[in-house]
């Protein structure tokens, strides 16, 4: 085993990484930390990697004057984190089957007047959870809410916030999630103040 990989060792040893050696399983420019991760169906997927490159340097004529005054090359280190981003964002889709934890995913409210007459407190209601920062769409289709709530469902949007006369009087949002179903009215403030915590503090458990 070269020194490169010996200091490659010593790196994952440190950390205290449960590892394997895999002999001539480098890529052609040198030895590398390579990690796999496991996604939803138990598959492998090799993303992040650490790799020495003795290529490189020398195709670019890099070098560098050392303190002994002389030429030396440098020696090339690759870091890349996730890989393939196509990869990386396939494999956490795939995790996710699509239902991407609030803070993650692209949409995380819909709101929906059940008839034209909530509309401009719908809108409202849309414009304030913008504000706080959230991605919000407003469904303002004149369609049944039921339609409206089965679409938001199969587009993983994780809250549906159902928008009637009582809601538009009261100031509040009839809360439906897409997996724990219809969790009742909330003031809007209150509903506003639970999930920008949520969001903030990345929560994958709401």
């Amino acid at each position: 085993m070269g020194s490169c990989e010996n200091a490659l060792k010593k790196a994952v040893e440190r950390l205290g990484l449960k590892v394997a050696i895999t002999p001539d399983d480098a890529a052609f420019y040198g030895p590398k930390i390579d990690m796999k991760l496991l996604d939803a169906l138990g598959r492998k997927w090799q993303l992040s990697t650490v790799q020495f490159d003795f290529t490189l340097p020398q195709k670019f004529g890099l070098e560098y004057v050392a303190e002994d005054g002389k030429k030396h090359q440098p020696l090339m280190v690759h870091r890349a984190l996730y890989g393939s981003v196509e990869r990386f964002f396939g494999i956490l889709i795939e995790h996710y089957a699509g239902a991407f934890p609030l803070w993650l995913a692209p949409v995380q409210t819909v709101v929906m007047p059940i008839t034209d007459r909530q509309l401009e407190y719908a809108q409202k209601v849309h414009a304030r959870l913008e504000e706080a920062g959230l991605r919000s769409h407003l469904d303002d289709r004149k369609e049944k809410v039921q339609l409206k709530i089965r679409d938001a469902q199969m587009q993983k949007v994780p809250y549906m916030l159902v928008v009637g006369d009582r809601e538009a009087e009261s100031g509040a949002v009839s809360v439906r999630h897409r997996k724990h179903g219809d969790l009742g009215a909330k003031p809007l403030e209150q509903f506003v103040e639970e999930v920008v915590k949520l969001v903030e503090t990345k929560s994958v458990t709401e």
